[in-house]
């Protein structure tokens, strides 16, 4: 799914910046499952001792990764989501709502560290559901309930159950697009370019609407 990311810890950082670095790496290239703790020392420069004391699990990496990354894009999240306008029945344009929302994970990926961690949310998607749900439900789960009581303001004529099926539709074309698999520039002849965030979140917000909106 990904090409490999070549990019070796700086010996400037700390010891736990070092082994988040390797991990997030590692991770992103095969998978939690298919990381050991062994391979992340030996990729760090740190001993096994060093990730215990600093971490103690593989898990607890993953989820300080995710701390980390996942922040600012939730922070960000719930700053757009909170500066809505209302019409005068008080609801946001569903349009609106799905820009604040998808906005800031798709524009993470022209930062330096957001290849990595874009190829990691990906990844995250096919691991065990225990995991699964224990990093994401820390890391997005404010700001995206956040942004469906805003749908729900938008679209109050959608039950919670319908509204949470297209949520769920969104959430994965969203992860499928900061995926970037190539599926699209192989069948467009490369014609389109998933790489240009700011083409894919407008085409995203447009399709997800015409969704939300549906009957």
């Amino acid at each position: 799914m990904a090409r490999k990311l070549e990019r070796k810890p700086s010996s400037k950082l700390s010891t736990s910046d070092r082994i988040l670095q390797s991990a997030e790496k590692l991770f992103s290239e095969r998978g939690i499952d298919g990381v050991s703790l062994r391979e992340i020392t030996s990729d760090s420069g740190v001993n096994s001792a060093a990730l215990h004391y600093h971490f103690g699990s593989k898990i607890a990496v993953l989820e300080k990764i995710f701390e980390r990354r996942a922040k600012p894009i939730a922070e960000r999240r719930m700053q757009l989501l909170s500066e809505l306008k209302y019409n005068r029945q008080g609801r946001p344009g569903v349009e609106d709502v799905l820009r604040a929302f998808l906005r800031p994970a798709l524009e993470s990926q022209g930062t330096p560290d957001g290849d990595s961690f874009r190829l990691l949310r990906a990844r995250l998607a096919f691991e065990r559901e225990t995991v699964r749900r224990r990093v994401l439900d820390n890391a997005f789960n404010p700001s995206s309930q956040k942004a469906l009581s805003e749908l729900a303001k938008a679209l109050p004529h959608l039950d919670a159950k319908e509204l949470q099926w297209r949520f769920h539709f969104l959430l994965g074309s969203m992860v499928y697009t900061m995926a970037r698999p190539g599926r699209i520039e192989s069948l467009s002849e490369d014609q389109v370019d998933t790489s240009d965030w700011e083409s894919a979140l407008e085409r995203l917000v447009k399709f997800a609407s015409a969704g939300f909106h549906a009957p």
